[in-house]
């Protein structure tokens, strides 16, 4: 990309920069006159400009299924922010000592809500739990995404019958349907979401990679600012439309961390 122009200015604002439309007509085939003008442009030049307003409080989703997909860079950019009393939306509650265990260890997390919160390595969890330093919401796993896609979607909530007549749907609103019980659920919105994609542009279309894609399309669409690690920005017109997983609409900003620092982290991990 020949002219990005990060933004650390609060809210989900997008990015409006000056660049020459030959840029994009070279991937399209397309030749156009070389002029300025105004276009979108979400690519934010570091990570911690992108994270700069996460504030004190924040609801904050954390994609990835266990490491696969967690967007480790960003998280680390986060803790570093400095941003505490954070209520955190994952699948898991980290792993190990690093991305969302290292958030976890740094005591910058009031809450956690998430589905599987105990394995072998949730030592930094367990600690913090069982010294009621950290508070749990447990929702089952379909529950969770179910919930987070209900409130991209604008859903108000909805009926299942997971979790019904255990503990999970004490205090909920529960209806008999077709001779079945069901639990009402709410949506699970978030104030911010950090996503790891494989490749995006500047426009915030993206793509994964195979399962490392899991909650990150309905956590774009659920927070009122999407944050994206991408390991390649592509120019415009590089993503084949009908490839393209997670539309724009969706994302603010786009933050490259190519692939060789992912494996340099983990190598020093």
């Amino acid at each position: 990309m020949s002219n990005r122009r990060a933004a650390a200015s609060p809210g989900p604002e997008t990015v409006i920069a000056r660049s020459s439309v030959r840029e994009d007509s070279k991937f399209s085939g397309t030749q156009r006159p070389n002029r300025k003008f105004d276009m979108i442009n979400k690519i934010f030049e570091s990570l911690q400009s992108a994270v700069a307003d996460v504030h004190d409080g924040a609801t904050v989703m954390i994609g990835g299924f266990g490491t696969a997909g967690m967007p480790s860079e960003l998280i680390d950019a986060l803790i570093e922010q400095g941003a505490r009393e954070l209520t955190i939306v994952n699948n898991n509650a980290g792993n190990g000592d690093i991305g969302l265990a290292a958030l976890l260890k740094a005591k910058r997390v009031r809450k956690i809500i998430c589905s599987f919160p105990r394995q072998t390595d949730s030592y930094v969890f367990d600690a913090l739990y069982r010294a009621g330093e950290i508070e749990l919401e447990l929702v089952p796993q379909g529950n969770l995404a179910e919930r987070i896609r209900a409130a991209g979607a604008g859903i108000g909530g909805f009926f299942t019958p997971t979790a019904y007549g255990t503990r999970l749907a004490e205090g909920k609103e529960t209806r008999l349907i077709d001779g079945k019980h069901y639990v009402l659920e709410s949506p699970l919105h978030a104030d911010f979401a950090l996503i790891k994609a494989y490749r995006g542009d500047r426009w915030g279309n993206l793509i994964y990679r195979k399962t490392a894609r899991n909650f990150g399309p309905i956590m774009a669409s659920a927070a009122k600012t999407a944050i994206v690690q991408v390991s390649e920005v592509v120019p415009l017109g590089a993503l084949d439309p009908e490839v393209i997983i997670t539309p724009g609409i969706f994302v603010q900003r786009v933050i490259e961390v190519p692939q060789a620092a992912h494996q340099a982290a983990a190598t020093a991990a």
